[in-house]
């Protein structure tokens, strides 16, 4: 019994680990003594880009993205703007219909089918081979778009994921800890890149290949089934941090809580269409870095119980006093995450990090219990508390520029 209950935590213990540090240490290792591998990219290269922009109930901020969309460092020309609107009855349909600065191409869903639903039926009908797709509340940066399709001159490359950021005066209370969380993030997918390919898109903002685009189901996360049918057909998935887009933070924690569930709910029901993905034999290392990055981190929560309980059991049992240090420090951290429930105390980082760190695992694990029972997420509403609070303004987006995308700040 002492055997296993040891073996239970340590393993526990490992998988943690090596899901939140290990595998970032593994990546900075490996990416140092790799030689990076070669993907043409021309800085001149200018096709024909289809912008897809997808928009539920949208009208508090459909006109700053139309804005943006017309201002881009883009030749206007080649650039075809396309609004998929999901039943929206909020003034949405009417503000695009409205618009007067450039052409914009409207098509409506008459019911809620949810956003990959509109994808499904709307992307076989763009203009443009390159396609970039984005949501309504995400302002792009004015280059953002060449420093996505420069890498299509390749033919390996199947997808390109930019890089979001959040607006530095967000008053969301989930700004700064997800803030913080991104840019570690931001981090992974760089590393990731260099080595072989980005696990899944981002779709705030990430350019594809309307050739690789399938058929999606419409319970489908499209910016995960999509990129893994992308790399299962044998393509590379880049990150290219100088494409830019800024959004708001989740409002509050209750919204990113909810939002956490949806997304590892349908992470995981993509994982399973695409299964071939984690074939290491067909997809090499990739294989490995989903299962580390994405399952493992999906999984944290059922590893944190499991520690915790073999952990209290074997102090209960035993004398040792590994065991009893262990459980001292994992005490302390549950304290510290269960004080965040007080907002005044989220102040401090060594109360709000562990508190957002069991709150995004617990929403995680509901994730995954919700997968097992059947439960399905086709369409919600966004949260978009922050974005009503406040815009940003020229002065933000111009200290947003001048952070550096390759490295963790």
């Amino acid at each position: 019994m002492h055997l296993l209950l040891t073996c239970l935590l340590a393993t526990s213990v490992a998988v943690i680990f090596w899901s939140y540090c290990g595998y970032a240490i593994y990546l900075w290792l490996a990416s140092s003594f790799t030689t990076k591998k070669s993907v043409t990219k021309d800085e001149g290269y200018q096709p024909g880009v289809s912008l897809v922009i997808s928009a539920f109930n949208e009208a508090s901020v459909i006109k700053e993205k139309l804005d943006n969309a017309s201002n881009l460092d883009y030749p206007q020309d080649l650039l075809e703007v396309l609004v998929i609107s999901d039943a929206s009855d909020d003034g949405t349909d009417e503000i695009v219909n409205s618009y007067k600065q450039r052409p914009i191409e409207l098509r409506t869903q008459t019911q809620r089918q949810g956003k990959t639903a509109g994808l499904t039926a709307h992307v076989p009908t763009v203009k443009h081979e390159i396609i970039v797709f984005t949501d309504a509340n995400a302002i792009f940066d004015e280059q953002a778009i060449s420093k996505l399709v420069r890498h299509f001159t390749s033919t390996s490359v199947g997808y390109v994921v930019g890089q979001q950021k959040y607006f530095s005066a967000a008053t969301g209370e989930a700004g700064d800890s997800e803030s913080l969380y991104w840019k570690y993030e931001t981090w992974i997918k760089q590393r990731e890149s260099r080595l072989n390919s980005v696990e899944g898109g981002d779709g705030a903002i990430y350019a594809t290949r309307k050739s690789l685009f399938q058929p999606l189901r419409d319970d489908d996360i499209n910016d995960f089934v999509n990129p893994l049918q992308i790399i299962a057909q044998g393509y590379l998935g880049l990150y290219e941090p100088e494409a830019i887009c800024y959004e708001h933070a989740a409002g509050s924690f209750r919204g990113e809580f909810k939002r956490k569930i949806r997304i590892v709910n349908r992470s995981i029901r993509a994982t399973f269409r695409v299964p071939e993905v984690l074939n290491p034999l067909r997809t090499g290392i990739f294989a490995f870095h989903l299962l580390s990055h994405k399952i493992l981190r999906w999984l944290t929560a059922f590893f944190m119980l499991t520690a915790f309980v073999s952990n209290l059991l074997l102090c209960l049992t035993s004398t040792a006093h590994v065991p009893r240090i262990i459980l001292a420090f994992q005490l302390f951290f549950y304290i510290c995450a269960a004080l965040g429930t007080y907002k005044s105390a989220r102040n401090y980082r060594i109360i709000s990090i562990p508190y957002y760190f069991c709150l995004a695992n617990f929403a995680a694990g509901i994730g995954v219990t919700t997968f097992l029972m059947g439960r399905k997420y086709v369409s919600w509403s966004p949260d978009r508390t922050a974005d009503k609070a406040s815009q940003p303004t020229d002065h933000q987006l111009a200290r947003s520029n001048h952070d550096k995308p390759n490295s963790i700040q």
